[in-house]
């Protein structure tokens, strides 16, 4: 097994046999290598379990057909396996850092997310989905008797907090294991990028069923897109304005992740990247979109925001579960007696606002609703 990975991947990527390894040493497996073995775990845990019910755009309350932060974790999967095949990195990597990008996502998206924020900012704390998803893997996944969490490789606890940012080693002591002065592998950087592609995709499409975001105001605001629509009316005169949108957005994923592919294949060539250590002294990232199709990407994300993302329907329901958030947030500051017992017995040897922001932020928009409910009446 480990023959054929040698003889598979790219000089720059990261090799199973190279890894840091775990906090606790395990013998290894017989027939699936560390990172393979990562994935599985994430896959078999609850919070992953959990994203099924948590927001991407739409809550359920609009429709059981729009993604979830499940079904969007997925599509991430997958198209980041395809880059990384393509570019000769390790898809088995890869895939476990798509498959644990979103676990630390509170209720609500990223107004949930926001919403932690702001209101650990008035305990002069901070809540981030990156750093929330380390402490669930490290910390709140009780899955085995020898240690508490996962036991991830290095590798994936570092693109866990690293993926989508920079820490600064100066205000980040408590990360300091995590090399924040280099940047993290190539198979880390991937993610940042596919989510993006992946979720501008997915969102265009749900808008687009959603009949909030009509077709020609899509073809108006986005000029790739309107000249694919335009090839896809030659091609299928006849079909349904439906299936000409679907090839349409079929060939505009696929142009931005050929793109990345392409463009990354060059960059690393360019600057001579030969192995790991070069990509993390790096003082850029090495994956990304090249400059037209980057602007492309980034007028199809300004579109969503304006015309999605801000619209009333979308927005009711996100305002709905930021305030059962900042209630819930309120009223176990004032009970906490009212916390399941593992996260009252955490409160006895943590500050009382970061047990409570991570049990929120643990919990699917349903269990927030229920909660809320409960507690309150409401």
């Amino acid at each position: 097994m480990r023959r054929h990975d040698r003889n598979q991947l790219a000089p720059y990527a990261m090799r199973v046999e190279e890894s840091q390894g775990r906090r606790y040493p395990e013998p290894p497996h017989p027939y699936r290598n560390d990172y393979e073995r990562d994935r599985d775990r994430i896959l078999h845990s609850r919070a992953f379990r959990r994203l099924e019910n948590k927001t991407q755009v739409f809550t359920r309350r609009y429709s059981d057909h729009f993604r979830n932060r499940l079904t969007h974790t997925l599509e991430v999967a997958q198209i980041s396996r395809t880059v990384a095949k393509a570019l000769g990195l390790n898809a088995d990597l890869v895939e476990a850092l798509a498959l644990v990008h979103d676990v630390g996502h509170p209720p609500g998206g990223h107004s949930g997310e926001s919403e932690l924020d702001r209101l650990m900012n008035e305990h002069d704390d901070a809540f981030g989905h990156n750093l929330h998803a380390l402490r669930i893997v490290e910390h709140f996944e009780q899955k085995y008797a020898a240690f508490s969490g996962l036991n991830l490789t290095f590798e994936v606890r570092e693109g866990i907090i690293k993926h989508s940012r920079d820490y600064l080693s100066s205000t980040h002591r408590e990360l300091k294991e995590y090399r924040l002065d280099e940047r993290p592998p190539l198979e880390a950087q991937l993610i940042d990028v596919a989510d993006e592609i992946a979720y501008n995709c997915a969102d265009l499409d749900d808008g687009y069923e959603s009949k909030l975001l009509t077709l020609p105001l899509i073809r108006q605001s986005l000029p790739l897109f309107d000249k694919l629509y335009r090839a896809a009316d030659r091609s299928f005169p006849a079909a349904a304005e439906k299936l000409k949108f679907n090839e349409a957005l079929k060939h505009l994923l696929d142009a931005l992740v050929t793109d990345l592919i392409e463009s990354t294949r060059a960059r690393l060539e360019k600057k001579g990247i030969k192995s790991v250590g070069q990509v993390r002294a790096c003082p850029k990232r090495l994956i990304a979109l090249g400059p037209q199709m980057s602007r492309a990407n980034q007028k199809v994300k300004d579109f969503l925001y304006a015309s999605l993302y801000s619209n009333q329907n979308v927005n009711s329901e996100r305002k709905r579960l930021t305030g059962c958030i900042r209630d819930l947030f309120a009223y176990y500051l004032k009970h906490p007696r009212s916390l399941p017992a593992f996260y009252f017995d955490e409160s006895q040897h943590e500050p009382l606002h970061r047990v409570v922001c991570d049990y929120i932020a643990g919990m699917t928009d349903h269990y927030l609703l229920e909660r809320h409910r409960k507690l309150l009446g409401e």
